[in-house]
C-alpha cells in the first residue's frame, strides 16, 4: 500500500491561548512549515497559527 498524499497537521495559536485547528497538507508540494492567519475565539481576534505535530 502507498502512503497517503496528505498528512494531518495541527495549527497552534501564537497568542498562547492553547487553541488549535486541525487541517491537512501535502508535504510533497509544501515542504516548509505552514503558517496561516485565522480567528482565535479565546483571544477574540485574528492571529497567526503555526504548524505543529499531532500527538
Amino acid at each position: 500500500m502507498a502512503k497517503p498524499a496528505t498528512i494531518k497537521i495541527r495549527l497552534n495559536s501564537t497568542a498562547d491561548t492553547g487553541f488549535f485547528y486541525v487541517t491537512k497538507k501535502n508535504p510533497r508540494n509544501m515542504t516548509e512549515k505552514m503558517v496561516k492567519r485565522k480567528y482565535d475565539p479565546i483571544a477574540k481576534k485574528h492571529v497567526e497559527f503555526k504548524e505543529g505535530k499531532i500527538k
